[in-house]
């Protein structure tokens, strides 16, 4: 019998027997449930799954991580925490840079598969036989977490048939996941070394059961700090820790605010924390502009664009601050 989860443990940690995927790549044996032998075996494993009450007190700072839904995805999947996304999201990408060692191929190939064209010339090869392997990887690795795709694709109303982030494919929100934990690795070093670094953090993390004091900044508006467990407070407070200026995003024209910084700051970094398909895509800008970008996805997309109204949402200060430091 496989083992499941290891509950003795304070870590929680994978581990199946190894198995040859269809094209022939061989998976370590550190590697994740979706790859249990039946479906039996994997209902087995999520029931094993502890179910505990939503709201989750986190071991570092004060005030509550609520496990939420958002319309599309959330990244505490069946679990209480987001720990075990970003843990899976770092086996994924082990595993894959295990067939692909260099980082921006597997990036250009990550691309690719989420439809990106690239002009002749360019040099990239793509190696159809690892795409489809990627696809397969992340489908049966994180469809826990984008189980609302397919029902909002049903809904969409006709005023945003045309949005193309709104209807963001499964495989697309997959792709994007692993796309983001790539440039992570990639760009990190050359944003710690920026002389000037910034981030943008989207205004729906604001403490939605008081008013936000916000205030007009050089660039964006800044926080003032008026709540203690608006996780823009802590996220300011965290990114100043680190010489990071922190901004609470409204400009909609991206591109003219990272044109203007990046004149500006030749030796720049951008730091974002959005919904998935919105911080996949603000990275892909910033590396066209020449900005190295870094980010934290959102725990679910929950703000008016998604669901005609906002709701509270998080992210992991966790993750932001081994991301930084």
């Amino acid at each position: 019998m496989l083992p499941l989860y290891n509950f003795e443990s304070e870590e929680r940690r994978v581990s199946i027997t190894p198995q040859t995927s269809r094209q022939g790549y061989r998976f370590p044996i550190e590697t994740l449930s979706a790859h249990l032998a039946t479906k039996a075996q994997k209902r087995l494993w999520f029931r094993s799954l502890h179910r505990v009450p939503s709201t989750v007190y986190n071991r570092k700072v004060a005030g509550p991580y609520k496990a939420v839904s958002g319309k599309t995805y959330s990244l505490f999947g069946i679990d209480t925490s987001t720990d075990l996304y970003f843990r899976i999201m770092r086996a994924i990408a082990e595993s894959l840079l295990g067939h692909c060692p260099d980082q921006r191929s597997l990036l250009l190939h990550v691309q690719k598969a989420g439809g990106m064209r690239f002009k002749k010339g360019s040099g990239y090869a793509p190696d159809d036989t690892l795409i489809a392997h990627i696809r397969k990887t992340l489908h049966d690795a994180l469809q826990s977490y984008t189980r609302a795709v397919k029902e909002h694709l049903k809904s969409i109303p006709i005023s945003q048939r045309f949005d193309k982030t709104i209807q963001t494919q499964e495989e697309g929100y997959h792709l994007y996941m692993l796309e983001i934990e790539l440039v992570n690795r990639i760009y990190r070093e050359a944003f710690r070394k920026s002389d000037y670094k910034f981030a943008l953090l989207p205004h729906c993390l604001r403490d939605f059961r008081s008013r936000c004091d916000s205030v007009p900044g050089d660039m964006e508006y800044v926080c003032m700090g008026c709540t203690e467990d608006c996780f823009i407070r802590l996220g300011s407070q965290l990114l100043k820790k680190y010489e990071i200026q922190p901004y609470i995003s409204i400009t909609i024209d991206q591109e003219k605010l990272f044109r203007r910084l990046k004149a500006e700051h030749p030796n720049i970094g951008a730091l974002g924390i959005a919904c998935i398909p919105e911080l996949a895509q603000a990275m892909r800008l910033c590396i066209k502009l020449g900005i190295s970008p870094i980010g934290i996805p959102l725990s679910a997309n929950r703000c008016a664009r998604w669901m005609k109204q906002a709701y509270e949402t998080s992210f992991s200060l966790e993750e932001l601050e081994e991301l930084v430091r």
